[in-house]
């Protein structure tokens, strides 16, 4: 089976106010709204999970009636955990208690934030990660990527051939990336920035997908105003 996984974790500080970027509406509907609506028009979808804080699930899930009042058929409202991955493994334990968690069960996690994905990449992530069991959506780096080890100077200067910018979605085999999560120390699990990380600091494969430009994360002020325009083209 596969499931979609909308992660609606943020708190927005980035962006200013009290209410989460997620919840910042554009074009007359919620951000999250748009995302979900590109997941739950995916047929190859058990269920869609959108996760996120314990005090906005019913905020949610009212909107997802408001809006799109067929898909709470399809699309079900938890909460979130304290972390990104542990927000994953939420998901991973909702499908388990349903029983049907097994080795060939996908899960395709986006950010909450990325209206703009494709039909196009959700349908590629599915079908990489059957054949390769882990992929990750990614751009070319187009700018010079600077690394400064110590945040004050430049400690090198990568190859930007080999560069990519990540997005989402990131898509694995659940039961797998359970088993390496679990894995790990401490330690380990602090250091995590995404979900592919989980795997490739055990020297897992992750295959690549391509995204589009496009395909922004709503994050500052200024990202606003670039999915309005994105929107304005899409009518």
């Amino acid at each position: 089976m596969v499931y979609g996984v909308i992660l609606a974790g943020g708190v927005g500080s980035r962006m200013g106010g009290e209410k989460p970027k997620q919840y910042l509406t554009v074009k007359n509907k919620p951000i999250i709204i748009y995302t979900i609506e590109k997941f739950f028009t995916c047929p190859e979808f058990e269920k869609v999970i959108v996760l996120c804080p314990e005090q906005w699930v019913e905020h949610t899930k009212n909107l997802i009636k408001k809006y799109i009042s067929p898909a709470l058929k399809k699309v079900v409202v938890i909460e979130g955990g304290s972390t990104r991955n542990e927000t994953i493994m939420n998901a991973v334990d909702y499908i388990e208690a349903e029983g049907n968690l097994d080795k060939d069960t996908i899960i395709v996690t986006h950010d909450s934030v990325r209206p703009f994905v494709t039909h196009r990449i959700i349908e590629e992530n599915i079908s990489v990660c059957r054949k390769f069991g882990a992929c990750d959506t990614v751009i070319p780096a187009t700018d010079t990527i600077v690394e400064a080890a110590n945040g004050k100077e430049i400690s090198d200067i990568p190859d930007r051939s080999i560069m990519y910018q990540g997005q989402t979605p990131q898509s694995f085999k659940a039961m797998k990336l359970k088993e390496v999560y679990n894995s790990l120390t401490e330690e380990e699990k602090n250091i995590l920035t995404d979900a592919a990380k989980i795997l490739v600091l055990k020297g897992e494969k992750v295959a690549l997908v391509a995204g589009e430009t496009f395909n922004i994360k709503i994050t500052y002020p200024y990202d606003l105003k670039i999915a309005k325009s994105l929107l304005e083209d899409e009518e």
